[in-house]
Order: C-alpha cells, then sequence, then structure tokens
C-alpha cells in the first residue's frame, strides 16, 4: 500500500467514522503525511512503530520551528491516525495515545515600569475630593496588588491605617492580609479622614471607597475612573494590570515566590510562577529590597 492510498482511506476514515469536518480531516491527514514522510527517512516501517519513535518524530517537528499550536494538532492527528491504523489492523494498539499533548503557554500579563505607575497616578487631580479619593484607591490597589472586586468591597472595618495592614476579601471567600506603604498610608488618610465623611454624611456605608452620591462605589465605577486616568496620563493599561504590577515589581525587588503568593492571596503557588517570566530591565530600577516603590523607592 503506498502512502497516497493509505492517506486517502485514513481521510475518508475520518470523515465517515470519526465525523470530523472537512477542515479538520484535512489537518490531521497532513500531520499523518509529515509523520509517515518521516518514517521513511529514518528507515522506520509503520508497523515497527513505537512511542519513542513518536516522540523523536514530535522533537524533529519543533526542531524545525513548530510551535506548541502545530505539534499539538500533531499529535491529536497522530492519535486519531492510530486508531484508524488498529481497525485497519496495520498496529496492534495505538501507541499514540502515550505521548501528551503540550501545553500552550500562557500570555505574559502586561506590567507598568515604576515610571508609568508614576505618570498614571501623577494624572490624578487631588485639588478636588474625588481625585483625592481616586489618588488612596489607586494607589492602595498597587500598593496592595488588589484585584478590583477587592478595592470595591474593602470594608472601614478591615482598614488598620497606624499598622498600614489591610484584610482583604478574596477569592473563595478567603481573607488575607495586606502591608502598605507609607505613601499608601497618607493618601488613604487623606480620603478616610476629610473626604469620606463629606461624601457619605449620615450615610451607614461600610465600604471604604464611595461614589459622589456617598454610595459604595462598584466595579464600573472604578474601571470608568480608571479609564479617565488611561485618557489624561497616555499610559495603556486595565486596573488589573496595577495588581500584575505590583507582584512583578515585588520579585524584581527579590520578594519570595511564596510571600508574593500569599499577599496575593493566590490559591495555587503555579499561578504566581508566570511573574517569574516577565523579565524587563526597567522594572528592576528604583526599587527596594523588600517593597516596591515609585519616584525612586518612595514606599516602604
Amino acid at each position: 500500500m503506498t502512502i497516497e492510498s493509505l492517506l486517502a482511506q485514513f481521510y475518508t476514515d475520518l470523515v465517515t467514522v470519526e465525523r470530523l469536518a472537512e477542515l479538520s480531516a484535512r489537518t490531521y491527514e497532513e500531520s499523518a503525511k509529515k509523520f509517515l514522510l518521516w518514517c521513511v527517512h529514518e528507515q522506520i516501517k509503520l508497523r515497527n512503530v513505537t512511542t519513542q519513535n513518536l516522540l523523536y518524530f514530535i522533537v524533529w517537528r519543533r526542531q524545525t520551528g513548530c510551535d506548541e499550536l502545530t505539534v499539538a494538532k500533531d499529535i491529536a492527528g497522530l492519535r486519531s491516525f492510530g486508531s484508524f491504523l488498529v481497525r485497519e489492523k496495520l498496529w496492534t494498539e495505538n501507541v499514540a495515545k502515550e505521548i501528551d499533548k503540550p501545553k500552550t503557554a500562557r500570555s505574559l500579563p502586561k506590567v507598568l515600569s515604576p515610571v508609568q505607575v508614576d505618570a498614571l497616578l501623577a494624572a490624578i487631580d487631588v485639588s478636588k475630593p474625588l481625585g483625592i479619593r481616586d489618588r488612596a484607591l489607586f494607589e492602595l490597589i498597587y500598593s496592595c496588588g488588589l484585584r478590583i472586586s477587592e478595592a470595591a468591597g474593602l470594608l472601614t472595618e478591615n482598614v488598620h491605617l497606624n499598622e498600614r495592614i489591610l484584610i482583604v476579601h478574596g477569592k473563595g471567600d478567603k481573607e488575607r492580609m495586606v502591608p502598605f506603604g507609607q505613601i499608601a498610608k497618607e493618601k488613604l488618610a487623606l480620603y478616610v479622614n476629610e473626604v469620606r465623611p463629606s461624601l457619605v454624611g449620615k450615610k451607614a456605608v461600610s465600604e471604604v471607597f464611595v461614589n459622589y452620591r456617598g454610595e459604595a462605589m462598584s466595579r464600573k465605577g472604578i474601571w470608568k475612573r480608571f479609564q479617565d486616568l488611561e485618557a489624561l496620563s497616555g499610559v495603556t493599561a486595565k486596573v488589573h494590570t496595577l495588581r500584575h504590577s505590583f507582584a512583578t515589581h515585588l520579585l524584581a525587588g527579590g520578594v519570595d515566590l511564596r510571600s508574593v503568593q500569599e499577599l496575593l492571596g493566590h490559591a495555587d503557588l503555579a499561578t504566581t510562577t508566570i511573574y517569574t517570566h516577565v523579565d524587563d530591565s526597567q522594572l528592576r530600577k528604583g526599587h527596594e529590597s523588600y517593597f516596591p516603590g515609585h519616584k525612586g523607592g518612595t514606599h516602604d
């Protein structure tokens, strides 16, 4: 049987038996073709193919420049090809099932440099009450690596200014303690003592950050204020970018991964390790050994 006739049978099997779409069937057929041609080059008979041979083929594909997504498609195609060969009694077992698909790489989070954080925060007009609130809000999000939902849900009873500690209610109903720096303390104290009382009036509001009506700020409200800051500062980012920047700046300053995990409230250390792959020399300038700081290390 020639390679061409075998591939034609395989394609028909994919469409009629496996019920694959034509495009997927052609993709699998192409993967099988490449493998068969590789076997010819390596002088390996199809009936003698082992899992090790398949692994060598995958390694060869990577060495020729294929990305992880292409290799994952090759493996899926080879698994289907193996099932077909078993049905045709050309293989006694599908050895391709032993090969795991590679995990596609997670995209690295966008991170701001300390200079960009400065530019973003400096765009806030602190001559107005709501500007004082916004400066305290986004300073705290950056200094504590808060999620937007955590900032919106932060309660006054969980803010300990003198100790510079927040009790943050995070995902999965888990609470964690997060320290914040001196600059954040000053901005937060100004807002809490002088601005918030006038916004809230006689209302009983538990949340720290309130809108102009004296009601708790929503996540959408925080997001809209951040969009305004983007436009004013020229810094393109999202609120969550401040959390990414917090984590990356900590690691760049020498804080160990486990500590960063605790501060972020990650249940799994693997989630935190994504920040170890963000390597920008700009982020390594102006940091103190423990806590990240913009403006040349003015934070604790």
